[in-house]
């Protein structure tokens, strides 16, 4: 007999609890994009009409990523003709979590965002816990480079299906 994790759902998808903040749709976004440059690497500048078409991220939201990642020194943006964005250093010297740090998210799976006041301004029952959890999270992503993730078998395979898919519909226009 399988039991079933319960799917929780959260009345928003950005929630926040003092300075911290749960990892949102934000944080997987500038991973993805992030890692897309890092997949064209060798290739030159990237757009981020490049990228919003082969991840399906609006444009205006890749912007407003994009100015963080450039201010936290991550990507590189070229003007003009040929133009776009790059990594600002090589693949494997930028960790996930350095991303998701740059764009001011927190890993932190505690309620109270690590302010130990999750019940009636008191440490609760399992603290510890979702703060160890919080800990080991942090130092997961910050051993995954984005030259790891580019190497992976199965990121190539959604890769190729992404740039082929891109191709036929500017072929279609």
């Amino acid at each position: 007999m399988f039991v079933r994790w319960p799917e929780y759902r959260f009345r928003s998808k950005h929630v926040q609890w003092g300075r911290f903040m749960k990892l949102t749709t934000k944080g997987r976004y500038a991973v993805t994009a992030m890692l897309d440059l890092a997949i064209h690497f060798d290739k030159g500048a990237v757009t981020l009409a490049q990228i919003a078409a082969r991840q399906g991220i609006s444009l205006s939201y890749l912007e407003q990523l994009f100015a963080r990642l450039r201010r936290q020194g991550l990507v590189k943006s070229t003007r003009g003709p040929g133009g776009g964005y790059t990594l600002a250093m090589v693949p494997d010297k930028i960790s996930v979590a350095e991303i998701i740090i740059a764009i001011n998210e927190q890993i932190d799976a505690t309620r109270c965002g690590g302010d130990q006041n999750c019940s009636s301004d008191e440490r609760c029952l399992t603290h510890y816990l979702w703060e160890d959890l919080s800990e080991r999270i942090r130092e997961f992503l910050s051993g995954i480079s984005l030259a790891e993730l580019v190497n992976r078998p199965n990121v190539q395979e959604v890769a190729s299906r992404q740039a082929n898919r891109a191709e036929a519909s500017l072929s279609d226009l």
